[in-house]
């Protein structure tokens, strides 16, 4: 150190009496580097670290979720979220299906088609439709649920329960009501899939899976009215 300073006022003297050299600049500059500070050169180590990007803490919260929490935060779902459902939710679900399935085996064994057992099944879809329109009332009338009571959740809610009430009207012609069943089955999956979301991932997994049974049962009944012969129950007692 006692060495050093009179270098660095010789240095500081020619500076001011002539324009530096490249030589000079680079003493200057290892110069200026030993008298700094070590609080200094830690606290630029400081500055220059990078703090972490916003993507990777959000994967890391995600990935302390259960997969049916992140499947809801997508605003998707798959069919594995049905192992997430409670056992109620689906028995007394997949129970719901044996009015569906039920007309359509019996009338395949006989290979006959029959009006009553078809309109059965018909006004039975007709009221499922209006159940699930109703469902969505009762999501979103509670507080703190995530659909809200708007004009939007509660209008459309209202739409499968006219379609069944259309439905019903169609009591000489199965096939009309029929197709009005399955379209307001349809409508009420996408309300719940895209249009009015809010469901848990099992919910829709479930729903989905019903909806497509409960339509394919009806398809196949117009199918068997199509190609297979007309009987009454009543003839058959009498």
């Amino acid at each position: 150190n006692v060495n050093f300073v009179p270098v660095w006022r010789c240095l500081q003297q020619i500076t001011r009496a002539q324009p530096p050299t490249k030589a000079q600049l680079l003493f200057h500059t290892q110069a200026s580097s030993v008298v700094m500070p070590p609080r200094l050169t830690c606290t630029n180590r400081l500055l220059s670290i990078r703090p972490m990007s916003w993507p990777a803490s959000r994967l890391c919260h995600e990935d302390s979720r259960s997969p049916s929490e992140r499947a809801d935060s997508k605003g998707g779902f798959s069919l594995r979220a049905l192992g997430h459902a409670p056992k109620p939710a689906l028995y007394l679900g997949f129970s719901g299906l044996i009015p569906f399935i039920s007309a359509p085996l019996l009338m395949a064994a006989t290979q006959s088609f029959y009006p009553e057992v078809a309109y059965a099944q018909m006004v039975y879809g007709a009221t499922i439709v209006s159940f699930l329109g109703g469902a969505r009332w009762g999501f979103a009338i509670p507080e703190g649920s995530p659909a809200q009571p708007d004009w939007m959740n509660l209008g459309n809610s209202v739409v499968p329960s006219l379609l069944a009430w259309l439905a019903l009207l169609c009591r000489d012609n199965f096939a009309e009501g029929a197709l009005v069943v399955i379209m307001g089955l349809g409508l009420s999956l996408h309300y719940d899939l895209t249009l009015l979301p809010g469901y848990p991932s099992w919910f829709k997994a479930m729903r989905t899976v019903l909806t497509l049974v409960a339509t394919f049962s009806l398809a196949a009944t117009l199918a068997i009215k199509k190609f297979c012969s007309e009987k009454k129950i009543k003839e058959i007692q009498n």
